[in-house]
């Protein structure tokens, strides 16, 4: 009875030490994990895979708050890997979305600069180097990719994604 009290008390205090701590994702200098991708339908499509990658597209961001190029075109079905390079010396990210959510996300930073996530639409590149996204476009459209690092977003650090209909 004495080691089952223990052993409740212990355990109790893990849980309460990992709910404070919060949910555990990456941003920034933290490694992704390597759990398998969440494919989860969005307006603007759901997470590829990589057999089905059918080009690859180079975008260089910097800080200038710029995208090269600021406007891509890509068929509905397409599969992309977008390389992304960051050119600059500070931290930003590739953000793929709908103009209404990429907004309600930038919010969000300014308020929680701070603020921790991983998805497979996101990618947070260090000064220098580079990230991958693969990404399923299944639904024709006007979207949108940005940096939502606080302040960039703001500053105009956003790019347009049109998906023609097949």
């Amino acid at each position: 009875m004495k080691l089952f009290r223990k052993t409740s008390v212990l355990f109790a205090c893990v849980v309460l030490a990992g709910a404070a701590a919060g949910p555990a994702v990456a941003h920034g200098d933290k490694k992704h994990s390597s759990a398998p991708v969440v494919k989860e339908q969005k307006e603007w499509g759901i997470a590829g895979d990589a057999a089905a990658v059918k080009r690859i597209i180079e975008v260089s961001m910097g800080d200038d708050m710029r995208f090269q190029p600021g406007k891509l075109d890509i068929k509905e079905g397409e599969t992309i890997r977008f390389r992304v390079k960051n050119t600059g010396k500070l931290l930003h990210e590739f953000v793929i979305g709908t103009k209404a959510e990429n907004a309600k996300h930038a919010e969000l930073m300014m308020k929680f600069p701070g603020m921790e996530h991983d998805e497979p639409y996101m990618a947070h590149v260090n000064p220098g180097k580079s990230g991958d996204i693969v990404w399923t476009f299944n639904r024709a459209g006007t979207f949108e990719f940005a940096c939502l690092i606080a302040g960039h977003f703001q500053a105009g650090m956003v790019g347009t994604i049109t998906v023609a209909a097949n």
